[in-house]
């Protein structure tokens, strides 16, 4: 499971200690590890829109970008579906930030080194939160 703390001011100690971050299902029950398409495997980022926070992260060997939301970025955050459909190479690290009015989506793929996994080239792509607080899917090698 992920984790949260505080930094102190300096950024160079934790404020309190590292609590888990919950990922749950429809349902309410956690996200487990067996469940590789959904699961938080690492690279997590975190944005807050329209009061919400969403919580992204890779699924590490599907090779999804995968968001939940919560109310605080503390959790519990409930699974919002993917954002990111797999790219060439290894993994899918990524953040997302608002320039203007306009959200983007970063991220990094091995297609001009026709996937040689440690080259990796920067993407960047719009992001598109949708009317009812979904995050509408990126399939990043369509036109």
């Amino acid at each position: 499971m992920p984790f949260i703390a505080k930094m102190t001011d300096d950024l160079l100690e934790f404020a309190e200690a590292p609590k888990e971050i919950e990922i749950l299902d429809e349902n309410g029950e956690l996200l487990l590890a067996g469940d590789t398409d959904r699961r938080f495997f690492e690279a997590s980022w975190m944005h807050r829109y329209k009061e919400k926070y969403y919580f992204s992260y890779s699924t590490g060997d599907t090779h999804f970008i995968c968001y939940a939301i919560g109310d605080t970025p503390y959790g519990p955050f409930t699974y919002g579906g993917k954002i990111l459909e797999p790219v060439v190479g290894w993994t899918s690290h990524h953040s997302i930030c608002k320039v203007g009015d306009a959200w983007y989506l970063f991220y990094h793929d091995s297609s001009l080194s026709k996937g040689v996994t440690h080259l990796r080239s920067v993407k960047v792509t719009e992001l598109h939160h949708l009317e009812d607080g979904s995050i509408k899917t990126i399939a990043p090698y369509s036109k």
